[in-house]
């Protein structure tokens, strides 16, 4: 897959199929988009994706701060999805005062050579969002490119879309926000030396700390599944700032895994959730805490049935 990120500039070799928008979480309603800009492959059209980088050093206040995946985590699940090319735009006044007939004409025309655009019905694009799928379709007709508008992706009653998965995932509903999402919510990142707590208590751990940027769910215990190179292995994971011995500054995620004994520190891998278990509470000792561990390894355990 081609990445481009940082630039205002896109010159494409060959026609393209394109979708534009955040596509924060890359759920359903995003995943109905990338499938139509596939199928278009076959038509001898390149599948781009073209987006705005998520600043990682803009963290907001509230749930519209955070990002559901990271730019990496996001990157890699598009080249894994078939995309070709992933365009990442830097907001910047050249693009966002642009105006959307100018947008369409000079970037999306000239330089990506546009033939297909696959958007959802609440596209915006342009000087303040003026653009939107009627005036693709409009202009398309006089500039030579087809668009479809995809209908969203609607769950008990309501449009599937990353500020309804931010709730879900807020108030630790992990089952409803990977129903929405299409996917196990997941974490990932590099295996780091924690202060082995753990493995003093005979249950070893692996430590990830995701940026700031990332959404997490509350902090607590949940049923996990780690994907390593080498198969999955199911864990209780616990999420934030273990009180118990002493505390950490920044919110972490620490999972044990069942029946595995490997070192893992250095390595890449990736914690998917499946299920909240309990809060994140701080124990009068490690005793206390080795018991509760326990109580949790037994419970995840016997959920892996429905897993």
């Amino acid at each position: 897959m081609i990445y481009q990120t940082g630039k205002t500039a896109f010159y494409m070799n060959r026609p393209s199929a394109v979708s534009i928008g955040k596509f924060d979480g890359l759920h359903r309603g995003h995943q109905k988009l990338i499938g139509r800009l596939l199928e278009q492959k076959k038509n001898g059209l390149q599948a781009v994706i073209f987006t705005f980088e998520k600043n990682p050093t803009r963290i907001l206040s509230g749930l519209s701060g955070k990002n559901i995946l990271t730019n990496e985590e996001r990157k890699d699940m598009l080249r894994e999805a078939g995309i070709d090319c992933l365009l990442e735009c830097p907001f910047v006044p050249q693009i966002s005062h642009m105006e959307p007939e100018d947008f369409i004409k000079e970037v999306l025309v000239g330089q990506m050579k546009t033939a297909f655009m696959a958007v959802g019905p609440d596209c915006g694009f342009g000087y303040r969002r003026r653009g939107g799928s009627r005036m693709l379709l409009e202009m398309g007709e006089e500039l030579g490119f087809q668009t479809e508008t995809i209908p969203k992706e609607q769950s008990h009653g309501r449009d599937i879309s990353s500020s309804y998965i931010r709730e879900a995932l807020y108030e630790g509903n992990i089952p409803l926000a990977n129903e929405l999402l299409g996917y196990p919510y997941f974490v990932s990142g590099e295996v780091l030396h924690g202060r082995q707590i753990g493995r003093t208590l005979g249950l070893p751990t692996t430590n990830l700390l995701p940026p700031p940027e990332k959404l997490l769910p509350p902090g607590g215990v949940y049923l996990t599944r780690t994907v390593l190179e080498e198969g999955e292995y199911c864990g209780i994971t616990n999420v934030g700032y273990k009180p118990t011995v002493g505390g950490e500054s920044r919110k972490g995620v620490e999972t044990f895994l069942f029946d595995y004994s490997g070192d893992l520190y250095g390595r890449q891998l990736k914690v998917e959730f499946l299920e909240f278990r309990r809060p994140e509470r701080k124990f009068d000792s490690l005793e206390a805490l080795k018991a509760q561990i326990l109580s949790d390894v037994h419970w995840g355990r016997s959920r892996l049935k429905h897993y």
